[in-house]
């Protein structure tokens, strides 16, 4: 006597287009492109020193103008109402102020 096959629930094989529940393993789609890099190949930290040195300055200080210029700013703008904060609260200020203390 021979047994009979057992049924895979419905589950699509691999020449149904829908596959079960989003597994597209089984699935070739059109237009996607897929590279891959052997990972003996890959060196992820060759160079990371030295190319920090040299490229990380130059992309610094290529960059310096558009955060020194801001940051001295509100820094001359900070220091300004410090001072003029302390001066408005001293004896001086009230009375230039007030005209008496």
């Amino acid at each position: 006597m021979k047994p009979t096959n057992v049924l895979s629930s419905d589950m699509p094989g691999p020449k149904v287009y829908n596959p079960w529940w989003g597994d597209t393993s089984n699935m070739k789609m059109k237009g996607v492109t897929t590279y891959s890099l052997s990972p003996f190949r890959q060196r992820a930290t060759k160079n990371m020193f030295s190319g920090w040195l040299f490229n990380g300055y130059k992309r610094l200080a290529s960059q310096m103008p558009y955060w020194i210029v801001p940051f001295a700013a509100g820094y001359g703008i900070y220091s300004w109402a410090k001072s003029r904060d302390a001066w408005n609260n001293s004896k001086a200020g009230h009375v230039a102020l007030h005209g008496s203390h």
